[in-house]
């Protein structure tokens, strides 16, 4: 009897103290910065695994992270992780103990050294930013992984090093999903702008494209068996007009000025509501377009999206980590141009069994940017930053190269 009312007692007394314990975890589970309605990437997996492991491995999810050894590429060793400006100035990435840094030597003595703490870019080319108290700022050398070499970040003088470019929000817009900035009185030549490192939410995540998605998550937890999405935005549901304004969102270049911040944007909303003098509102000469960013802008000119249906997801697909060749791009092309439709390739018979692998080359170029220049003195020359241009076009000089190649490879011309 006596041990019935001592559990009787011992249950009485624990439940409340599990109450409390279970109220207090839930009070210190963080919550999203973006607000209530944002559930973040992770309560994605439970019922979208697959996808959300092969967005892992996209270079959206890669396009910001924390710097670390196993997120920076470029070689800290001997002979391999410096950058001469002349015979008496050079900047050489360090590591010293589990911290990444790159550090400004005059005359071999070390006059300025700041650590790597956040790392833009992934497939081409990485560019660091560190942190001063509140404020960001670009490291002045990034590592190019399409030449395997430390160099000038982009735009900086060959001639000096410098530390002192600001790292502003709109940087984080179209290389993260979130940062708050904090209000602060400057002074009239004081360009910095303070940013509260605890509200970052890096990579472009699943909630950038789809919208916030905590009633999403909150409904099919609830109702595992309905298996019709609700409360979020499938690119699938949208026109084709905003699934452009979704990618434009960072693929429609620098040129217009933000009327507010893209944070603010969400699947479904016109993207001239946030941008001046929009891609499909103003008229652009195309040969001023760079490469480099403005990919929307270019397709929406091409004549394959004017006349067809051709859009962004028409050759991208994010959740998939499947790495894309020409050849399977080329598929996409000749799954509208055939003889058939009276549509193909004039130059066909000239270019034999390789009209079915490279339509690519052709119509969509590599071709230099005028925006990322490398300018580092220390090689011997300096390379261009080649990016593939998004207006689908016939390029003559394009098609040229092409032919004299395949004089000079008859056996690709075969295979």
């Amino acid at each position: 009897m006596k041990k019935r009312i001592y559990l009787h007692f011992g249950i009485a007394f624990l439940l409340p103290l599990l109450f409390i314990f279970s109220q207090c975890l839930y009070k210190d589970k963080p919550a999203d910065p973006r607000g209530s309605n944002y559930a973040g990437s992770a309560s994605c997996i439970k019922c979208h695994r697959d996808v959300y492991e092969n967005y892992l491995h996209d270079p959206h999810y890669k396009t910001s992270r924390l710097a670390s050894s196993n997120t920076v590429h470029g070689s800290f060793n001997p002979g391999l992780n410096t950058v001469a400006f002349n015979d008496s100035v050079k900047v050489m990435m360090e590591k010293h103990h589990n911290d990444l840094y790159q550090a400004l030597y005059i005359n071999s003595v070390l006059t300025k050294k700041e650590r790597f703490d956040i790392v833009f870019g992934s497939n081409r080319g990485e560019t660091y930013l560190y942190w001063k108290d509140k404020e960001l700022y670009e490291l002045p050398i990034t590592y190019f992984l399409s030449i395997h070499q430390w160099a000038n970040s982009p735009g900086y003088n060959g001639n000096f090093v410098d530390f002192n470019r600001v790292m502003g929000r709109h940087c984080f817009e179209c290389h993260s999903s979130y940062i708050q900035d904090i209000p602060h009185t400057a002074s009239f030549m004081d360009n910095t702008e303070w940013l509260d490192k605890n509200s970052m939410v890096l990579s472009i995540d699943c909630e950038r494209c789809h919208g916030p998605a905590s009633e999403h998550v909150n409904y099919h937890t609830q109702n595992p068996d309905d298996k019709n999405p609700m409360y979020i935005s499938t690119i699938g549901s949208l026109s084709r007009a905003q699934r452009i304004d979704v990618c434009a969102q960072c693929h429609s270049g620098n040129k217009s000025v933000l009327t507010r911040s893209i944070f603010g944007f969400k699947p479904g909303d016109t993207l001239a509501n946030f941008k001046e003098g929009e891609y499909f509102h103003k008229k652009t000469d195309l040969a001023s377009i760079d490469v480099h960013g403005n990919q929307a802008e270019l397709l929406t000119s091409s004549q394959c999206f004017i006349k067809g249906k051709i859009e962004c997801g028409t050759c991208h697909n994010i959740h998939n980590d499947k790495v894309e060749t020409i050849s399977m791009y080329s598929l996409h092309c000749t799954s509208c141009h055939s003889e058939a439709k009276h549509n193909f390739c004039k130059m066909a018979s000239q270019l034999g069994p390789a009209i079915n692998s490279n339509c690519i080359d052709c119509h969509m170029p590599v071709k230099t940017s005028n925006v990322i220049v490398i300018n580092e003195k220390g090689l011997p020359t300096n390379p261009p930053f080649m990016a593939r241009i998004h207006r689908i076009a016939i390029y003559p000089s394009e098609s040229k190269k092409i032919m004299a190649w395949l004089k000079t490879s008859p056996v690709s011309a075969k295979n």
